[in-house]
């Protein structure tokens, strides 16, 4: 990992205790960006035991909506912070169908048998904007390599805008909305802080290099300002 991300793994381990409660207040589409991938995967599904991996798992908060959603899937949730994956494990604490695997997504093998091999569903919540555009095309491409004919990647994520000007409306428009969500300016300033070592892509770009590395259907089915939620199929 470079220093920028170590500083950004120590941040993210710092919060994981007030993670989950702020994140309806820091993403005000919060109920359509969830609900947007949860319905791509319904849709999707067709046998309700499915191998799912969640990239950048945090605290399991995205898993744990799959799993309500789909009780017999198995999981596995990867993260860089051990911290977050130990509020994971209090919150699907006595469910044996999950297991937790430390590792730095940059570079981890997806088909390594340790993380059990191949997979039906690999799904991220805003976590992969945290790499930069190199090591996400390169995630892409692994993601890829590790998914079942037919599986399904969704990434329910933050992006830049087309233009130095939208990006700027972006950022507006989000401290506009979670003020009137009711975050604090401390929240704010906790957040920002994290954010500072983000390295958010333009949409288009991330679809394009989806494209790219073999993924078909490749689509965004919901977008709100800066949250994207955008989806592609290993073929068949």
């Amino acid at each position: 990992m470079t220093k920028d991300e170590v500083a950004a793994s120590i941040l993210f381990s710092r919060d994981a205790g007030t993670y989950d409660n702020l994140r309806r207040r820091l993403v005000p589409c919060f109920d359509d960006f969830y609900g947007t991938a949860l319905k791509l995967i319904q849709e999707w599904q067709t046998t309700p035991e499915i191998h799912v991996l969640d990239i950048g798992a945090g605290t399991g908060l995205f898993s744990a909506m799959v799993l309500a959603q789909s009780p017999a899937a198995r999981l596995c949730l990867l993260d860089g912070s051990f911290a977050m994956l130990d509020q994971a494990r209090n919150r699907f604490s006595g469910i044996d169908q999950v297991e937790y695997h430390v590792a730095d997504m940059a570079n981890v093998d997806l088909t390594g048998a340790d993380l059990g091999g191949n997979w039906d569903l690999i799904i991220s919540a805003l976590a992969i904007h945290h790499l930069t555009d190199d090591h996400k095309r390169d995630l892409y491409r692994r993601i890829h390599g590790a998914l079942k004919p037919g599986g399904l990647f969704v990434n329910a994520e933050q992006v830049a805008g087309p233009t130095a000007i939208s990006d700027a409306r972006y950022s507006k428009i989000w401290h506009e909305q979670i003020r009137q969500l009711g975050a604090s300016e401390e929240e704010i300033e906790t957040a920002l802080e994290r954010m500072s070592h983000d390295k958010c892509a333009a949409l288009d770009d991330q679809l394009q290099w989806l494209t790219q590395v073999g993924f078909s259907n490749v689509d965004c089915s919901f977008k709100a300002w800066r949250f994207a939620v955008f989806s592609g199929q290993a073929p068949n």
